[in-house]
């Protein structure tokens, strides 16, 4: 298999003035969390990953980290409270922690794990959501991001409960969007296609290709495509977005 490179880092990023806004990223160990956390990091936030099983200290440098298992309301809740006794507030944030599971028929999948997954992905998300929201409409302002999925839009086949869950963000994003619209708290989604993560090495060639092969740009995204998005939607630039799915998808995606 030849796998295109990916994008190359970009010196032209655009940049933000986040000084003194505080950042929850979940799931900000690896992967795209990761790159959100860091990229906010660099603007100026200050940033707190929420995630269940923090890494080295040096997986995220710039960040404090909280033990969050987003399953947990109660968890949740002692992450929110230390959180706020240490900041003082949450300007951002971005619902990235997920769990993809394995790749099976519906009609082959374990029951158990079908359900894990929806109550990782979208109970989840509306677990964090639930606590950090009135926090924002107290305060009139804030930016909630959600990763969610290309899967979420298109349904990926043997992945029926990640595309379901995945659905599921995309409609509560556009929910929420609209019941905070007045509020100063904006509300966006983020679906990704295939990026290039370390979670690519658990699939095989042949999957990662056919992914490839699905994208007019012929290529994976890159963690910091996702995080430079994520990045506009937090900033004030963002004014009259809210309840919206941006697409990140090489061209695949077609509505």
């Amino acid at each position: 298999m030849s796998t295109p490179p990916a994008r190359a880092a970009s010196t032209a990023f655009a940049t933000y003035d986040f000084a003194g806004r505080v950042a929850v990223v979940t799931g900000a160990t690896g992967g795209i969390g990761r790159a959100v956390c860091d990229s906010l990091a660099a603007q100026g936030a200050i940033v707190v990953n929420w995630d269940l099983a923090p890494g080295p200290d040096d997986a995220t440098p710039a960040a404090s980290q909280c033990q969050v298992n987003i399953a947990d309301p109660a968890s949740i809740q002692r992450a929110l409270d230390a959180t706020l006794a240490r900041h003082g507030r949450i300007d951002f944030l971005v619902n990235n922690a997920g769990f993809a599971g394995s790749t099976a028929p519906l009609d082959e999948y374990d029951p158990a794990e079908w359900q894990r997954i929806v109550e990782i992905n979208l109970i989840g998300t509306f677990h964090v959501s639930r606590f950090v929201v009135p926090e924002m409409r107290r305060a009139g302002q804030g930016r909630i991001v959600n990763i969610a999925s290309l899967a979420g839009k298109e349904g990926t086949p043997n992945a029926s409960a990640y595309s379901a869950a995945k659905a599921g963000v995309i409609a509560m994003t556009k929910s929420l969007g609209k019941e905070l619209a007045k509020t100063g708290v904006l509300v966006n989604g983020i679906a990704p296609a295939a990026v290039e993560t370390p979670l690519l090495g658990q699939m095989s060639p042949a999957h990662v290709q056919t992914m490839i092969d699905k994208s007019p740009m012929g290529r994976l995204g890159t963690v910091d495509e996702v995080a430079q998005l994520a990045l506009w939607l937090c900033s004030d630039s963002c004014t009259f977005s809210t309840g919206a799915i941006f697409d990140l998808s090489g061209g695949r995606a077609t509505y």
